[in-house]
């Protein structure tokens, strides 16, 4: 299992990095993936907006942009690109923490890669919700299991 972390155009350090993984880790566990290969790249606006401009055609700024590479059934390999800006602008406007909106959305990019959707009303509620449940499994992480600061 290899999860890392990147940054790109920009001074960001995720804390805590174990203990992502490990949450990471058992949120695939829970839904019956294995995680071989996953990049969290994080990134400015302009940075993803380009990539959503090249790759995806589209003329939008955004938060998160998933890139699933898996070839076998049940396992994770992708990218996941992620705006530090707009994680920010979007915490600011949501009334959230900086650090539970980057959770949100890597819960979000991770469970587009185990075959969530986002696009119709009742597939938003359901990734909203296991958004949710992905967040309270990471803040028990703190009572069940200590922190680390690597």
């Amino acid at each position: 299992m290899a999860i890392q972390f990147f940054e790109e155009d920009i001074k960001f350090s995720l804390k805590e990095k174990n203990k992502h993984k490990r949450w990471l880790k058992v949120i695939a566990e829970k839904q019956g993936y294995r995680i071989l290969d996953l990049n969290y790249i994080f990134c400015s606006d302009e940075y993803l907006y380009k990539i959503n401009l090249e790759y995806l055609n589209h003329n939008t700024y955004t938060d998160i942009i998933t890139f699933d590479n898996s070839e076998e059934k049940n396992t994770i390999e992708g990218d996941i690109f992620i705006s530090i800006e707009r994680i920010k602008e979007n915490a600011e406007k949501l009334n959230n923490a900086i650090n539970i909106e980057i959770l949100r959305v890597m819960s979000h990019g991770l469970m587009h890669l185990m075959g969530y959707k986002d696009k119709s009303k009742e597939d938003k509620k359901l990734m909203n919700e296991m958004e949710d449940n992905s967040i309270l499994l990471y803040q028990q992480f703190n009572v069940s299991r200590g922190t680390d600061q690597n």
